[in-house]
This record gives structure tokens, sequence and C-alpha cells, in this order.
């Protein structure tokens, strides 16, 4: 398992136009960890206390098709999430569920910072819709957190609050779609981040992007791809 040092030289706070160089700018920075020796491999070195603190939030190693979500120290006593263009990453980290029910958080994110308050992690990825219509999502997060879909807001549920869930509904085509969640937690204590999802005549689940997959040959895809 990859474990992230702290940092502070990216230039990723700059705008990006694509989620390819979103993407492209988080492995920028695990090759900077990497090659500077802020990286290293854990095996049977985890502790039980550390392997049940390291899925919260994601995991150093590399998901792929997954969430990219980048680390960030906010100002203490922010109340709402900040401009992330402005400020420098800690860490990339990587995961294909936002799964983190309401519970207490004092272990910070293992070899990336200790800080377990007045941090953001931002989320981006893409996922394939292959049954169009109506789809809602249920966002819960303890602070404030807000759910964009092809760049557009789609769940506003900033602010300082406990765990708190918010729910909308919209219509999505065939195909890939970028989908990003961002997140802070304010005041140490209680936190809380749950996406979930339910499609046309379908169930609340947690949203994963190991389900919504695209067929692995583009060849024999049904909806062409957009740009979105």
């Amino acid at each position: 398992m990859l474990w992230a040092k702290l940092h502070r030289k990216s230039d990723y706070g700059k705008p990006r136009d694509t989620l390819a160089g979103v993407r492209a700018a988080g492995l920028a920075i695990a090759r900077t960890f990497l090659a500077a020796g802020l990286i290293g491999i854990a095996t049977d070195e985890l502790t039980p206390a550390q392997e049940e603190a390291v899925p919260r939030f994601g995991t150093t190693v590399v998901a792929p098709g997954g969430l990219l979500g980048v680390i960030y120290f906010i100002r203490p006593y922010s109340t709402s999430l900040p401009d992330f263009r402005r400020l420098h990453p800690l860490g990339v980290i990587y995961t294909a569920t936002l799964n983190v029910p309401p519970r207490n958080f004092q272990e910070g994110f293992p070899g990336v910072t200790d800080r377990c308050e007045w941090f953001a992690i931002d989320y981006s990825g893409r996922f394939w819709i292959d049954k169009p219509g109506p789809y809602r999502f249920e966002l819960t997060s303890d602070d404030g957190s807000r759910l964009y879909i092809d760049g557009r807001q789609v769940v506003n549920n900033d602010g300082i609050h406990p765990p708190k869930t918010r729910q909308a509904a919209l219509t999505l085509e065939g195909g890939i779609h970028r989908i990003r969640v961002s997140y802070f937690q304010g005041p140490g204590g209680g936190i809380a981040l749950v996406l979930r999802v339910a499609g046309p005549g379908e169930e609340w689940r947690v949203f994963s992007t190991d389900e919504f997959k695209p067929p692995p040959n583009p060849a024999t895809w049904v909806y062409p791809e957009k740009v979105r």
C-alpha cells in the first residue's frame, strides 16, 4: 500500500479545464512523492488501527476508474467549502465509493497528515450510465459538501453542521458523465460523507464507480462519448 507524506509544492491548485488534466495532475503529485522518496510500500507493517482507518476516505493505492480525491488544509474557522484553486494539495487518495457513516474521527490520514479537523477533500471521476432516465442522488455529510454532475451543481450540503442529508434528482443520458464531490471537515469530532444513488425503478444504494463502469471495449459502446 502506498503512503504519501506531506507535500506543498504542487501546482494542482491551478484551474484545470478537463478531468484528464485533474487526473494527470494527481498522478504527477504521486510521481513526485515517489521520486523524492516520500512514498513507501507498507505491507504487513500496518497496525489493526491503521487498517481500520485507511478506507474511511480512500487510500493512496491508485484505483483505476475510481474517484480521485485531493486533500487540502483549510483555514481554521472556515464555514464553507474553500476555493480549491487557491490551495496547495497535501496528497492524493483514491476510492470507488464515498461511504463514511457518521462517526468520530481522530486518526487523520496515516502517512499524509494527522490533522483531523479543518481539512477538505475534492473528489472527481467519471461514471457510465447504461440505463438512461431519472436518477436520484443523496449526499450525507458532516460538515459541508457539494455534488456536481457534468459540471452542474446537483446537491448543495455546504456549511458547518452535524450529519445532514440532502437529495436531488436529474435525468441522465446514456454514456460517460463527470462527477465531483467536494467535502470539508470543520471543528474536530464527528465526520460523515456518504453518497447514494437510485436509478430508474431502483432502490437506494451507495454509489460506486465499480458499478458504473463502461464496457471494456469502446468499440462496443452503445452511447458515444461526449465532451461534457
